[in-house]
């Protein structure tokens, strides 16, 4: 057992306007994202399955090409290789979690 606190992650700038802050375990990544209004980050893909909670504000998250406006409470599964991108409509706070873990994010 571990107890973490993301208040002791020092954040990281993963685009401008979102700042993360990542912890992991030997078998995914879980980062809680705070999101300026308005930022973007460009379509990508990556190999790892990623779950994306909104734990406040409203995000925008386009997956192949089709637009989910996700409000607090509500979770996208976007798997692995799969295109997308996000845009925050307002400021958020978002839970990400991604399998297997991101080691570019450690």
């Amino acid at each position: 057992m571990r107890l973490l606190d993301y208040a002791t992650v020092p954040p990281r700038e993963i685009a401008p306007g979102y700042l993360g802050r990542y912890l992991h375990s030997e078998q995914l990544t879980q980062g809680r994202i705070d999101i300026t209004a308005g930022a973007v980050i460009r379509e990508h893909s990556h190999p790892h399955e990623q779950w994306s909670l909104v734990l406040s504000g409203t995000l925008e998250l386009t997956v192949s090409g089709v637009p989910h406006v996700l409000q607090p409470g509500q979770v996208l599964y976007i798997a692995p290789n799969e295109r997308h991108s996000a845009r925050a409509l307002t400021a958020c706070q978002v839970l990400d979690v991604f399998h297997p873990p991101r080691d570019d994010y450690r």
